[in-house]
């Protein structure tokens, strides 16, 4: 069995500090990534993800699908072999209540705050 591709990664955080390095398997899914950022999201944040759910991954300016493995999100881009890929954590708590304003205006507060008016 040939040797399996291992991958240095770590997570840049909303404040600029990081998770990791932590090596992964190219086959590990981005599911599993978030899991492993979930289980060691430090202490002290003022933003702390309570689920997978609240996490988006960002590498090479795209956002990864669970179900993507590390291989398949890998961008070959000239990297330094022995490298480690950062990937960027968003963490997007779960959406707050909707609440509808006189005059047909909704905020809705999600990754930016929306102002939809209804015509």
């Amino acid at each position: 069995m040939p040797d399996e591709e291992l991958i240095d990664i770590k997570f840049r955080l909303y404040d600029g500090s990081d998770i990791g390095p932590f090596r992964y398997s190219s086959a590990s899914t981005v599911d599993m990534l978030k899991q492993r950022i979930v289980s060691d999201w430090p202490k002290g944040k003022t933003i702390v993800p309570k689920a997978v759910t609240e996490i988006k991954l960002i590498s090479s300016g795209k956002i990864l699908e669970n179900n993507k493995t590390v291989g398949q999100c890998k961008i070959p881009y000239g990297e330094v072999p022995g490298g480690v890929i950062i990937m960027h954590v968003v963490v997007q708590p779960s959406l707050a209540k909707t609440k509808t304003v006189h005059f047909g205006v909704m905020l809705e507060l999600d990754w930016t705050i929306l102002i939809q008016i209804y015509t």
